[in-house]
């Protein structure tokens, strides 16, 4: 049995929304899933399984981002990683208010990662614990060939560059090729949304959200950090540097796997997060 999703927008003030898919029953254990920051990214195409398939335990909560899918978007737009995370964080803080959530679980993929890692610190109060999946925040880390495929996108905008890259997330492509391809398709009306593109070329730049070893020690939560051994967008160095550095974490390394683990190795992915999270009562 899988969880229905319920789609709403979700107003947080200033005239702007969120678009939040849920599953479960509110009261119970809270997970907010934080997507990414791929061309046409939304929380949808990130989270849709794991998020059914948790969704009989926990109350899943997966919003688009400020910026992305169907969300309102900046205007202007903050220009650099780190301001316009400031703002989208802003953001996915007022939603957290607005919903009435008390304690959350952050389950926070690549750009979601790093973005968890920043609530953290701003709202320890608020994060019973962290999963990181594939997540940035390694400060130094030279982008990959296939992330800087990822950041140039809009260069080439087209289905088939956004086939080519989003096949590079996953790392069995015969056996994911078809699910890339829906993915891709699904992503393509998002990606000709002009403020899409905009906010998308905004974001990346020299300056990246970085977290030093003093800024993790301080983040004294339990932390599960979850990475794909052939991630050729989020080198696995990054994984063993978080984990090293967070005083509370452990370290879930899978084998076979690429960038989109939820995708990959979905049923395992659901299983890691439900042992970690367990009833939530820790």
């Amino acid at each position: 049995m899988t969880a229905a999703i319920r789609t709403e927008d979700v107003a947080i003030g200033g005239g702007r929304h969120l678009r939040v898919n849920q599953t479960g029953t509110p009261g119970a254990p809270a997970l907010l899933f934080l997507h990414g920051s791929g061309p046409g990214v939304t929380a949808a195409s990130n989270w849709r399984e794991v998020i059914e398939g948790l969704g009989d335990t926990y109350h899943c909560i997966a919003p688009d981002i400020l910026g992305f899918g169907d969300s309102s978007h900046p205007d202007p737009q903050p220009q650099g990683f780190t301001a316009q995370a400031e703002v989208r964080i802003e953001a996915l803080l007022e939603l957290v208010d607005v919903l009435g959530l008390e304690k959350v679980v952050l389950v926070g993929n690549s750009m979601g990662g790093m973005y968890s890692l920043r609530i953290a610190q701003l709202r320890p109060d608020l994060v019973g614990r962290i999963v990181l999946m594939g997540s940035g925040g390694m400060p130094g880390l030279e982008p990959t060939p296939d992330l800087i495929k990822l950041i140039t996108y809009f260069d080439d905008p087209t289905v088939e560059a956004m086939a080519d890259l989003l096949i590079r997330f996953v790392h069995d492509k015969d056996a994911f090729g078809d699910t890339v391809e829906a993915v891709a398709a699904e992503r393509m009306p998002i990606v000709r949304r002009p403020w899409i593109e905009a906010g998308h070329r905004a974001m990346f730049g020299p300056e990246m959200l970085g977290f030093g070893p003093d800024d993790l020690a301080k983040i004294d939560i339990p932390a599960l950090v979850v990475h794909g051994r052939q991630d050729v967008i989020v080198p696995l160095e990054c994984g063993y540097y978080l984990a090293e550095h967070l005083p509370q974490a452990d370290l879930y390394v899978i084998d076979k796997c690429g960038h989109w683990t939820q995708i990959e190795q979905a049923a395992r992915f659901q299983a890691i997060v439900r042992t970690f999270v367990g009833d939530g009562t820790e």
